[in-house]
C-alpha cells in the first residue's frame, strides 16, 4: 500500500489516466518506489523502465472459450464493442492478446471521463456503435454493472465464473452467450 500511497502523492492519481504515457509513468514510478523501499538502487531507472514496458499487462490472459465466441460472432456479423473501467492502455491490452480486431467500439472508463455502472458511459458506446440499448446483448463480471446494463434496456449477463450462483441473466463462461442467441433467433 505504501507504493500506491507514495506514487499518488507524487500526482499520480491511479485512475483515471488520460494517456498512455501517463499509465506508464504511474507504474514506472510505482516500481521506482517498491525498489526505493527494499533498497535496490543499482540501475533502478532502467529496470523500473523495463518493468514498465514488458509487465504492465501480464495477467491479461484469455479465458479458453474466448476466441470461439469472439469468432462466433464475428461470423454471424455482429458488432462488438468493449465497456471497461480501465487505463487508457485497453486497446493495447486488446491487441496484445490477440483480440483487438473483433471489436468496433472501446469505452474505457479513463478516456470517456465515466465510469460503470453510470449510464453515461453505457450511452457512449451506445452511440458510437450507432445502436439502441435495446439492440444490445452485454456480459460483465461485476453484478452491479450487469444489473445497471439491464437497467439501461440492454439484454444483460452477470458472468459469475465461481458458479455460486445462477438464474436466466446468469453465465458461467461466455459460451453463454452463444446459447442465447441461438434462443432468440
Amino acid at each position: 500500500m505504501k507504493h500506491f500511497e507514495k506514487v499518488m502523492h507524487g500526482g499520480f492519481p491511479f485512475t483515471p489516466y488520460k494517456t498512455i504515457e501517463q499509465e506508464f509513468s504511474f507504474f514506472k514510478q510505482w516500481f521506482l518506489s517498491a525498489f526505493e523501499e527494499y533498497e535496490i538502487t543499482e540501475h533502478a531507472e532502467e529496470r523500473a523502465d523495463f518493468l514498465t514496458e514488458h509487465l504492465w499487462y501480464l495477467k491479461k490472459e484469455l479465458y479458453p472459450e474466448t476466441l470461439e465466441v469472439l469468432e462466433y460472432f464475428k461470423t454471424r456479423g455482429y458488432g462488438m464493442g468493449v465497456i471497461n473501467d480501465c487505463p487508457p492502455s485497453l486497446e493495447s491490452t486488446l491487441k496484445q492478446c490477440g483480440i483487438h480486431d473483433f471489436f468496433q467500439v472501446f469505452a474505457a472508463s479513463s478516456l470517456v471521463g465515466i465510469g460503470k455502472p453510470n449510464k453515461g458511459i453505457f450511452n457512449w458506446a451506445v452511440s458510437k456503435a450507432n445502436v439502441k440499448f435495446e439492440e444490445c446483448v452485454y456480459i460483465d463480471d461485476c453484478q452491479e454493472e450487469a444489473l445497471a446494463a439491464s437497467n439501461y434496456g440492454m439484454k444483460s449477463f452477470w458472468l459469475d465464473r465461481s458458479k455460486e450462483h445462477s438464474g436466466e441473466w446468469i453465465a458461467h463462461d461466455l459460451l453463454k452467450l452463444i446459447e442465447y442467441e441461438k434462443s432468440i433467433r
